[in-house]
């Protein structure tokens, strides 16, 4: 070990392929010893290895423990995944499209960026705009549809199954539409009765012991990374790796045990945002990063809020509620000077170099064993997610209502101006209006000035927009994200609705209420029917910002929703332009 200022001290561990370094205050690395110590004398690494549920709540947690095991059962059935291969080979596709949510669409989504697969493209979105912008790239003829859903019961993949099946029956005839789709699905569950039915080309099954979020390395990841062309023995067998090393029961020796345990203890010193920082080559690892991080430790009261994205600021800006995680590709340089300065400044910060993107494998699996184990330091059951479900159940509602009523339920803005209405409980919008009213004439500029003073030291803002996601408005709420660091200094998250309902969302409805919500909905130019449904894609959309919003104001959280007119980039730039 090496002391470094006298306030922290830096360690190194090394798998064969990664690194991981870390630095910390002496107060921290004196607990880290002291709990490594303790899990050293209660055997927990192999504990959670026999899949013992006490390691954290002794609820239901061994039953969803299959990922530890799963890069060994993959590489023992690789033929599928090479029978795929040569059967897309033959058949001649020129686009993937995987159409699914959370666990089921983020891993592939970064193997498709990361390794440059421009052809394999990603549906998480009921936005009818992002819709319509995926099939206006397809040729519906030589495209391959692959619909992943763990239960098959997930109300988003079941309305793209629907939407592109009628498109491709349409194009080639309904008795062979079903040789351009695969599912990906646990046994047993709606989506496979559906493939079987609609004559699926194949159908890859999931394992139900497993989470979508740990889901990674297992068939929901692999066949992704066998249709994009990516060798997946080579892959797995790269990951197993760390598999074993994660199997060491000195903690300190453990790659994924020990930043776990440095998770949990900086989460129990306050220290419970996660600033991530990636190299170009990694940077959707982040979105990868943030669900199961977020969807793992946020329950209960307790959480740890994954911040991916954010401009990198001067170690003196940073409160100290926050740990940093850098991930680059060994020979890049460019963070090096920032973690210097961060933990010179006292900030706790790991680490962690791939010795080239074929390790990404290696990190899936470190940082689900490393979130298990910060789960257990939390006390906490990291494996389920109740606030997902309820924010589901609210959006089923809405969605149950209209196709009873034929119109959405009727609600009432506390204050409208230029086109953009403002929501929010009825207490707090007395709030917003009683502070307007205090300072002068009520605006929207005004409302949302009084919104932003409600962020105090420790919270977290989070921009929740559930438009297009596409560079213009990834830009656009940037910029208002940006703005509101710079005038307050806390965390900042920014998420794409509906997709984030199946990864941050679950923390920002049951962690701890330190967080202040701009939700950001709009009007919608056109619209797109989902086949068999009495309502459309923008129904959906609206009963999904609507009970996610309502789930929000139900936990007492400091939300504000804007609902903006069709124009929404001309709406996004007025309200950039305002705060």
């Amino acid at each position: 070990m090496i002391n470094l200022t006298g306030k922290s001290i830096l360690t190194t561990i090394k798998t064969m392929l990664t690194t991981i370094e870390y630095s910390l205050q002496s107060d921290l690395e004196t607990s880290l010893k002291a709990e490594a110590e303790n899990w050293k004398l209660d055997d927990k690494i192999a504990r959670i290895w026999a899949k013992d549920a006490s390691v954290w709540t002794n609820d239901d947690e061994a039953k969803w423990l299959g990922w530890l095991d799963i890069v060994g059962e993959e590489l023992g059935d690789l033929q599928k995944y090479r029978d795929l291969q040569t059967d897309l080979t033959t058949a001649g596709f020129k686009d993937v499209l995987l159409m699914g949510m959370g666990g089921s669409s983020l891993c592939p989504e970064v193997l498709a960026m990361t390794f440059g697969k421009a052809n394999f493209h990603i549906l998480d979105s009921t936005v009818p705009a992002q819709v319509k912008t995926i099939e206006d790239k397809l040729d519906l003829t030589k495209t391959l549809f692959i619909v992943a859903s763990k239960s098959g019961s997930t109300l988003e993949p079941n309305c793209f199954k629907q939407y592109f099946f009628e498109k491709v029956a349409e194009a080639v005839g309904r008795e062979n539409a079903g040789k351009q789709f695969i599912a990906i699905t646990d046994p047993g569950s709606k989506m496979e009765q559906v493939a079987k039915e609609d004559g699926f080309r194949h159908i890859f099954y999931g394992k139900p012991q497993i989470g979508g979020r740990f889901s990674a390395l297992s068939a929901f990841g692999m066949t992704a990374a066998a249709a994009m062309g990516l060798d997946v023995e080579s892959f797995l067998t790269n990951s197993k790796e760390m598999v074993d090393a994660c199997r060491v029961k000195d903690v300190t020796a453990n790659p994924g045990a020990l930043l776990g345990l440095i998770l949990g203890l900086c989460y129990k010193h306050g220290r419970d945002k996660l600033t991530i920082f990636t190299s170009p080559e990694i940077h959707d690892l982040g979105a990868w990063m943030e669900q199961l991080v977020a969807e793992s430790t946020g329950k209960n009261g307790v959480s740890i809020i994954p911040v991916d994205r954010e401009p990198i600021q001067a170690a003196a800006k940073y409160g100290d509620n926050r740990i940093f995680a850098f991930l680059s590709l060994k020979g890049d340089t460019s963070f090096d000077d920032a973690y210097r300065e961060l933990t010179s400044a006292g900030h706790p910060a790991v680490k962690i170099e791939l010795e080239s993107i074929d390790n990404l494998g290696q990190e899936f699996f470190r940082w689900e064993f490393a979130t298990a184990v910060a789960g257990a330091i939390m006390r906490i059951n990291p494996f389920n997610q109740p606030d997902v479900e309820s924010a589901k159940i609210e959006a089923r509602k809405i969605t149950d209502e209209y196709e009873q009523t034929g119109s959405l339920p009727d609600e009432q803005a506390f204050f409208e101006a230029d086109g953009v209405s403002l929501f929010s409980s009825g207490e707090y919008a007395k709030k917003l209006e009683t502070a307007v009213d205090a300072a002068g004439e009520r605006s929207l500029e005004g409302i949302l000035d009084a919104h932003l003073a409600h962020v105090i030291e420790d919270d977290y803002f989070a921009v929740l927009g559930y438009v297009q996601m596409n560079p213009e408005t990834e830009m656009l709420l940037q910029t208002i994200r940006e703005k509101v660091l710079a005038r307050t200094g806390v965390a900042t998250c920014l998420g794409f609705g509906p997709r984030f309902l199946h990864s941050t969302g679950q923390a920002y409805k049951g962690g701890a209420n330190n967080g202040v919500f701009l939700q950001i909905t709009s009007d919608d130019a056109f619209d797109l029917a989902v086949p068999g449904q009495r309502y459309t894609f923008g129904v959906v959309k609206s009963a999904q910002s609507r009970g996610d919003f309502q789930v929000l104001l139900d936990r007492g959280r400091r939300a504000l929703r804007v609902h903006l007119g069709a124009d929404v980039t001309g709406c996004l730039k007025m309200l950039s332009d305002l705060i």
